[in-house]
């Protein structure tokens, strides 16, 4: 895959690591409830947090035998130690551009390829829309994002980092977040559902983090009350650009990803729409039977390839050109959105990637923007077409909302569905309208 030294892919790039701690689990029942936290206290654990209706913990013990002592009995029926993961690696930095005004959304290619000017006039924008970011931080005081970011329901499942917090100055979290929702408010730039609400859920540090944040995140999103804060309104849809290449034979492999499945339909339980980005290997996964692209494998959620035009900046309208880095594949891919390239040869290559808010170095309030590129630019950008949908029609159940985004997106590619664009190019005119 070529490259260029500022572009910023984001996404699934690594295998799965080593065992982040090795007093972390990951159990899993048919439910959560006494008989489990009584097995967890025998074998020597203590629980960090339960899920009772989907049956799912994350526990913590000192004792190298508690995994095969907690086993041994009939109170769970699968579980492993947690494990660590990369889930986004980037290529290199990003390229940053000045503070200025909503005369950025000339910039905003990807808004154009949504047709998502047409889609907000006719009074579709999101309002009323919860959409949950499972990321990284959150700078909750980006001008462009403070308005929208419900700051009271966002919560961290990293120890001890704060829902506000990463590392370095670009924080891919918070170039997500804005492409699902950066407010309408004459500056800056625009998400696709500038009314939507978001909800910051930290899984990863500075683009690592383990299966059980992951996996409870997914569960406080679609359930906060079950874990606390019952003031708190689930989410209707939730965003997870990140991911990871896991070897099916690896070590606990498939009881954390069965877990992390169980997560996702249990979120689609509630109502709770799940998307994912694809991942940015570049591969028909096809081609690797004895892999595993999570969470874009996992569950009955939304897995979104990336598309991006080549030298946008000199008039380039092919918006919707598969994108260099995006993987693919028929029983991977959903459908498609803008993500971006990097391809180009000409000194404008970085206007063909996704322009959106980035944590940046200046002081509060926040007025950064960066250019970034990969399948994780593409997930938000479905996630906020979804959110549109849902606000058009308020009532609609989650087998109707998954349907009819799909069939609202326009059919790209070989007719019908195909390997790239799964079910199509998704199109928040169409899916507001139709």
């Amino acid at each position: 895959m070529r490259t260029r030294a500022l572009a910023f892919v984001c996404g699934a790039l690594l295998a799965a690591g080593s065992v982040a701690q090795a007093a972390d689990y990951v159990l899993a029942a048919g439910q959560w409830g006494k008989k489990q936290d009584a097995a967890v206290a025998t074998a020597g654990g203590t629980i960090v947090w339960s899920h009772g209706r989907a049956g799912l913990a994350m526990v913590r013990s000192d004792s190298p035998s508690f995994l095969e002592s907690a086993m041994a009995g009939s109170a769970f029926h699968y579980g492993s130690p947690d494990i660590e993961a990369q889930w986004q690696e980037p290529l290199a930095s990003p390229q940053a551009i000045t503070p200025g005004d909503e005369g950025f959304f000339p910039l905003q290619w990807n808004m154009q390829a949504l047709e998502a000017p047409a889609a907000w006039a006719t009074g579709c924008t999101g309002a009323g829309v919860r959409v949950a970011i499972l990321d990284g931080g959150i700078y909750d005081l980006h001008a462009d994002l403070a308005p929208n970011l419900d700051t009271s329901c966002s919560v961290s499942f990293v120890p001890g980092q704060p829902y506000n917090t990463d590392t370095g100055t670009f924080w891919h979290g918070t170039h997500v977040a804005g492409i699902v929702a950066a407010a309408d408010n004459g500056f800056g730039v625009i998400g696709v559902a500038p009314e939507a609400e978001l909800i910051g859920v930290k899984v990863l540090h500075s683009g690592s983090g383990s299966f059980g944040g992951v996996i409870g995140g997914i569960l406080y999103a679609s359930d906060p009350a079950a874990f606390g804060l019952s003031q708190c309104a689930q989410a209707d849809v939730i965003n997870m650009s990140l991911g990871a290449v896991f070897p099916k034979s690896a070590t606990g492999g498939g009881q954390l990803v069965a877990a992390l499945s169980k997560a996702v339909n249990f979120a689609a339980s509630q109502g709770v729409l799940v998307v994912s980005a694809a991942g940015n290997n570049g591969v028909d996964i096809r081609n690797f039977p004895s892999y595993t692209f999570v969470p874009a494998d996992a569950g009955s959620g939304l897995a979104i390839s990336a598309t991006g035009p080549v030298d946008f900046a000199l008039g380039g309208t092919n918006f919707r050109r598969p994108a260099s880095y995006s993987n693919y594949g028929n029983g991977l891919v959903d459908a498609a959105a803008p993500g971006g390239d990097f391809v180009s040869p000409n000194p404008t290559w970085f206007y063909d990637m996704v322009l959106s808010t980035c944590r940046g170095t200046s002081v509060p309030p926040s007025f950064s923007f960066c250019f970034a590129a990969g399948t994780s630019m593409a997930s938000p950008a479905a996630a906020g077409v979804a959110a549109l949908l849902k606000s058009a029609n308020p009532g609609i159940s989650l087998g109707a909302l998954k349907a009819k985004l799909l069939q609202t997106a326009d059919d790209e590619g070989p007719t019908g569905h195909d390997a790239f664009y799964g079910h199509g190019f998704v199109n928040a005119f169409r899916a507001c309208t139709e």
